[in-house]
């Protein structure tokens, strides 16, 4: 990944408080042409520094209020690939870590109730060869959401 510069910053900056913002506002609050704004979002795009875009859809309209984290405990760590392979045909499945600490792995989903919730559990990811445990965690609120901080260097006065 290439090293961004305050100004790569200062456009990370708004694009992560709105991604749907018009270039032409970007580059009016950054003074900068349009052009540049969407060569630099380019580039941004094509080092990985800016890995998606899209719409963050509310799961509770889509009939999922159950939001869990599972913990995970492997037989063995060096199982983590293979177990992965079967974790993506799971659709409800929407993030996955390989951890330290208590568990192998941690998986956040999402389900429509307890009871799809423990079908999932039962007889999705209990099934799976090499899985010896899972522990679950059910979400009651989510408090923060948010994207990681970007902090722009104060620029060096003459």
């Amino acid at each position: 990944m290439d090293k961004i510069d305050n100004l790569d910053k200062k456009i990370l900056n708004i694009l992560s408080k709105n991604a749907r913002i018009p270039f032409k506002d970007v580059a009016a609050e950054c003074g900068v042409s349009r052009a540049a704004i969407h060569q630099r979002v380019q580039h941004l795009i094509d080092n990985g520094t800016i890995t998606g875009s899209g719409f963050d859809v509310n799961p509770k309209s889509l009939g999922y209020s159950t939001c869990t984290y599972v913990g995970l405990n492997l037989e063995r760590g060096s199982m983590y690939k293979k177990v992965v392979e079967k974790l993506i045909n799971i659709p409800e499945i929407i993030e996955c870590h390989f951890t330290t600490g208590p568990y192998t792995m941690l998986l956040k989903l999402y389900a429509q109730d307890n009871e799809q919730l423990m079908d999932l559990l039962n007889n999705k990811l209990q099934t799976i060869p090499g899985v010896v445990s899972t522990e679950t965690l059910i979400s009651l609120e989510q408090s923060i959401k948010r994207e990681i901080p970007v902090h722009i260097e104060d620029e060096v006065k003459k």
